[in-house]
């Protein structure tokens, strides 16, 4: 029996290849449709509420453009922010960056905040917003750099410069939280929603 029972598949607006391994393993039709916003724009103005604000205005956005492009269909929107206190970082830039925010992270605390939007004909009908605490150890210069030599350019793929599904778990001693939501996107919350839309096998 096939789990997912729309006659079209859901449209997520996302280039995450995570975001779209997540769903397709958990047996969702998926068609990627990225949306063109000016996500950093849209963050510099959202700012003031708060790193969890942010990251719910961008996957609405992000959810919204696509759906008005598309009338009719289910589209996903999701973001993340990570914040160390009052300090909020975006994806390095490079390797260079990594390694500074690295250096930043290391020994502390910080926040992972995930939404995720769903949008049909450019209007929100789903939204929710999750967040993780994960504590960095306190490893060495010579561990970070070996790390980044190991990891390349996938540290850039992420807001923290860490991919904790790879070499990235090397890099913490404690993780509080929905694993989905440090990924990117709280899928149970989701698939229940897609569940009560019947979308999805009960």
């Amino acid at each position: 029996m096939p789990f997912w029972l729309a006659t079209g598949p859901l449209v997520l607006a996302s280039k995450s290849s995570v975001r779209r391994a997540l769903l397709a393993a958990a047996g969702i039709a998926i068609e990627v449709r990225p949306a063109e916003i000016e996500e950093r724009a849209i963050e510099t103005k959202a700012a003031a509420a708060g790193p969890s604000a942010v990251a719910a205005v961008l996957a609405r956005a992000k959810a919204s453009a696509v759906a008005a492009q598309l009338p009719g269909r289910l589209v996903l929107g999701a973001d993340q922010t990570l914040a160390l206190g009052a300090q909020r970082f975006s994806k390095p830039a490079n390797q260079a960056a990594a390694a500074a925010q690295l250096r930043a992270l290391r020994g502390k605390p910080h926040a992972l905040h995930s939404a995720l939007a769903v949008a049909r004909d450019g209007r929100v009908v789903f939204e929710h917003t999750d967040m993780a605490r994960l504590t960095m150890r306190a490893f060495s210069d010579e561990f970070l750099q070996e790390y980044l030599d190991a990891a390349g350019e996938t540290v850039t793929a992420s807001v923290g410069g860490y991919q904790l599904e790879g070499l990235g778990i090397q890099l913490f001693e404690r993780i509080e939280g929905d694993y989905f939501t440090i990924l990117g996107l709280p899928l149970l919350p989701l698939l229940e929603f897609l569940r009560r839309e019947r979308l999805l096998a009960e």
